[in-house]
């Protein structure tokens, strides 16, 4: 009776597990590693899996591509660049391939994190797991859990070493969750006064009205400076930080901005153009329509009844009518 073979086809291999094992190899030989090393190394794999992997390796810079008499070389980032490298390959020893999977998941989310919930769906594995999973990544320092300002119940995970995006915390008005309504307050009031300050300037140095009305004028840069030379703030302000507070004093016609052409590298100036902002005060008491919401309300060209702004929802024409 002939002899039957039988070919067994070895598993796929996990792509984080290859991607792991080329850069140790890298280490081991840091002149560089041709396709051969990698080949001998890792028999099993074929190529296809192997050039995914040296692919994206590149693509996130762990990786440099050089060329020799040889052939191709890869060789792992300068030593600036390989720590982090060094630092994953040793957190992650002894890791499981479902560890590795999270943890890529919560990488690719960047600074504004994954819900535990959207790990599950892209992990396909069950939510025990995937707590247990987290808690043991927690555990390693190589993600944390950052409450979002969106949910007040829910975290979201991302690497340990990122910033969160101002999306997730809520910038400088929010702490632990909470709006500083008092703050912004403040920051208003300041704001304003220095304004006022700069206008009451003007018109006491009795020069013509085009000078006066020219000097009353403060970049944004010029009010952030002010703010911060008074120390009122425990967080650190932009000036988007105060900008936003000046379009508040817009809103509330305590403010007008103008936009004028400014040389490259002005202090203040963006993409060549200058925010300038001065306090006004209306000549006569405006008219009771002239106060109605609309009038300065910034999505008011977005206002119609049935749309997602109306007039019959809007908290502000509630306000003014009960006034």
């Amino acid at each position: 009776m002939a002899e039957v073979k039988v070919k067994v086809q070895p598993p796929d291999a996990d792509p984080v597990e290859i991607e792991n094992r080329i850069i140790e190899l890298c280490h081991q030989f840091p002149h560089g590693i041709t396709d051969q090393v990698i080949q001998n190394e890792m028999p099993h794999i074929e190529a296809q899996q192997r050039a995914v992997a040296i692919n994206r390796l590149l693509s996130m810079g762990q990786l440099d591509l050089l060329r020799s008499n040889t052939g191709l070389l890869y060789r792992i980032k300068d030593s600036q660049n390989a720590g982090p490298v060094s630092f994953f390959l040793s957190k992650m020893k002894g890791s499981d391939n479902q560890e590795k999977l999270v943890y890529q998941i919560i990488e690719d989310a960047g600074n504004k994190g994954i819900w535990s919930r959207d790990i599950r769906y892209k992990s396909n594995l069950p939510l025990t797991e995937i707590n247990k999973i987290l808690k043991n990544l927690e555990s390693k320092k190589l993600i944390k859990a950052v409450k979002s300002v969106a949910a007040s119940k829910k975290k979201v995970y991302m690497l340990y070493n990122l910033q969160p995006d101002r999306s997730v915390t809520g910038g400088a008005w929010y702490s632990d969750q909470d709006f500083e309504s008092e703050f912004v307050e403040v920051l208003n009031q300041q704001c304003f006064k220095f304004l006022q300050t700069k206008a009451e300037t003007a018109r006491e140095s009795k020069q013509n009205p085009m000078i006066q009305r020219n000097s009353s004028f403060a970049s944004s840069h010029e009010v952030w400076k002010y703010i911060c030379e008074l120390g009122i703030s425990k967080v650190e302000l932009s000036m988007e930080d105060i900008e936003t507070i000046l379009n508040t004093l817009i809103y509330d016609g305590k403010v007008e901005m103008t936009i004028i052409a400014a040389k490259e590298g002005t202090v203040g100036s963006v993409d060549g153009h200058m925010k300038l902002y001065r306090a006004v005060n209306p000549i006569i008491p405006p008219t009771g329509l002239v106060r109605a919401p609309c009038g300065l309300c910034p999505v008011f060209d977005d206002c119609h009844e049935g749309g997602e702004i109306s007039p019959s929802n809007c908290i502000y024409m509630t306000e003014w009518l009960e006034f």
